[in-house]
């Protein structure tokens, strides 16, 4: 480094998170300012060239945004809001990102250094700010000092991205944050080589799979990149490849080997041995084999063999075959293998295989057809919406049934939830995604329920520009619980059914184009032409209370409806 560089350059705490920023890559950050963070958005301003800030009207929606940026794409969402109350906001957000393994980054402010455990009662003063997030993220960091800040925000983004990605929290004080000092040039942080598999692991399960009939393959958030690798693997074993919620795409469900969860229930009965990449497993080991029931040591039948990064998650379920790996690596290394037991060519019963595939996916999408009007919609936004365009689900009845009845094509596409479950969740997070994907078609597929949780956010659809249709469908109530306080605690109903606002009235209000259909034939067309505005689109979907037919029979197999 020449003298001139390692005198660096002087700059606030603030412009130094930003630089920081762009020296990994960041394009996109979606905030809130407020008072602790001045410095910050004011050198976000002077960098506007090549940072581009969202607002919002709700941390919240700032959080969600950045989840939706980081689930649609792999790489770091970022946010920025306030401390106290303003972080705080912003937490289920946060455990949504962990529950999803999102790489999401966090920017917050703190109170004046010398007022920081002091207890004083400071404007948006928390007794242990980083204590109560780092329950539910996976690393926190304070920046003391403005020198400080390029070491802690590269170690940020290793920890984001390394190994199990997920979200961290960077927080800086108020009074730091405006303080100057001379900064050399940022870097971009240097990740480790992915984790390579073992010999002796990949041995070990290329030898239950020489001996399998009926292999299955099941994904998740972590095999979104190996899509290929998955692919590869599953032609050379002639296998089905499934996914629950967070692994769809990863193999296209028209491909004869994608199947949907549904028929992947059906296949599991006589499948020897599975194959989880990436996965917690979530579908066969919790939900199939009874509501509640934990097991972390499944026996065999199926053998189970886990490729996972996490060596924590091989102790959680314990696999007959654990690879610890990268979901790529290790599914590339277990292919090679396999193919040098089988040859590259096809199993001599690869005809035999696929047509018991194929008959489990026809038998499937005939068993959910009762689940209505869902799947007539689902069908629509599936026929109208491009095979690269992408879906943000919400929990709803529509969101529940898209698990199984809206097949997916490519990685990255579904952008759902996660194990969180998190209401309120899916139309921020498409704003997120529209932000991430401006030339890409986007719908966000809401209930009335979770849409009013960030309603306040078409005014950032319509001030941001972010062209994404929103499709609403409104039934007047949080149906999921309608539905089991009328058939489950003797139709005492409390809390569940809501008086709405007129969404077409409310929109306009906005500048927000609305339309308001009533069947799946009048959504179709409409659809297809919002898809091809250039300006964000509502379209509201009446549903009758109480005519949708319960989605978790194909969930959780023997649920009452």
């Amino acid at each position: 480094m020449s003298g001139s560089e390692s005198a660096g350059t002087s700059m606030t705490g603030g412009m130094a998170i930003v630089e920081g920023l762009i020296a990994n890559g960041v394009d996109k950050v979606f905030g809130l300012p407020g008072a602790q963070m001045y410095p910050l958005f004011d050198a976000l301003q002077q960098r506007s060239d090549t940072v581009r800030t969202y607002g919002a009207r709700h941390e919240q929606a700032c959080a969600y945004m950045a989840f939706g940026h980081a689930r649609s794409t792999g790489r770091p969402g970022v946010y920025a809001v306030v401390p106290g109350p303003g972080v705080l906001n912003t937490t289920a957000a946060l455990c949504t990102a962990m529950g999803c393994n999102a790489p999401v980054l966090c920017l917050t402010g703190q109170i004046p250094t010398p007022f920081i455990g002091r207890g004083r009662g400071h404007l948006h003063e928390l007794s242990d700010q980083l204590g109560a997030l780092e329950s539910i993220v996976k690393w926190t960091a304070r920046i003391e000092r403005v020198e400080d800040t390029p070491d802690i925000i590269e170690e940020a983004f290793r920890q984001m991205l390394s190994g199990r990605p997920g979200p961290v929290v960077v927080e800086m004080a108020w009074d730091v944050m405006g303080f100057s000092a001379d900064i050399p040039p940022q870097r971009a942080a240097v990740l480790p080589t992915p984790q390579q598999p073992s010999e002796q692991e990949i041995k070990a399960a290329a030898k239950l799979l020489a001996d399998a009939e009926r292999p299955m393959i099941m994904t998740g958030s972590g095999a979104q990149h190996a899509s290929d690798a998955v692919r590869a693997l599953a032609e050379a074993l002639d296998a089905p490849v499934a996914a629950f919620r967070g692994g769809r795409g990863v193999m296209p469900e028209d491909d004869p080997l994608g199947i949907s969860s549904h028929a992947a229930y059906k296949l599991w009965p006589d499948t020897d041995v599975l194959v989880g990449i990436g996965s917690r497993l979530e579908m066969p080991y919790m939900r199939w084999t009874g509501m509640m029931t934990m097991i972390d040591r499944p026996e065999a039948p199926p053998h189970l063999i886990r490729i996972d990064i996490d060596p924590e998650e091989m102790r959680r379920l314990v696999p007959h075959a654990p690879i610890l790996a990268d979901s790529e690596a290790g599914t590339r290394a277990l292919l090679e293998a396999v193919q040098s037991q089988r040859g590259t060519g096809p199993a001599a019963d690869s005809d035999r295989a696929r047509a018991r595939i194929a008959e489990a996916k026809s038998a499937a999408r005939k068993d959910i057809e009762k689940v209505q009007p869902q799947l007539a919609y689902l069908d629509v936004i599936r026929d109208v919406l491009p095979r690269h365009g992408l879906l943000t689900v919400e929990v709803s009845q529509m969101g529940f049934a898209s698990y199984y009845g809206y097949p997916v094509h490519a990685p990255r596409t579904y952008v759902s939830e996660g194990f969180q479950g998190t209401l309120g969740f899916g139309f921020p997070t498409a704003l997120g995604v529209k932000a991430a994907h401006p030339d890409k078609p986007v719908i966000s597929m809401c209930g009335d329920g979770g849409f009013m949780f960030g309603v306040q956010e078409l005014a950032t659809a319509a001030q941001e520009g972010l062209a994404l249709v929103i499709v609403l469908f409104n039934n007047n109530a949080f149906g999921n619980v309608l539905r089991d306080q009328q058939t489950r605690f003797g139709n005492r109903i409390i809390g569940s059914v809501l008086e709405n606002p007129d969404f077409q009235l409310l929109a306009k209000s906005f500048g927000i184009e609305t339309h308001k259909v009533d069947s799946p034939e009048t959504l179709k067309s409409v659809l297809a032409g919002a898809l091809q505005a250039n300006h964000p689109v509502l379209i509201e979907v009446a549903v009758p209370q109480g005519s949708e037919t319960s989605p978790w029979e194909f969930i959780i197999p023997g649920r009452p409806g």
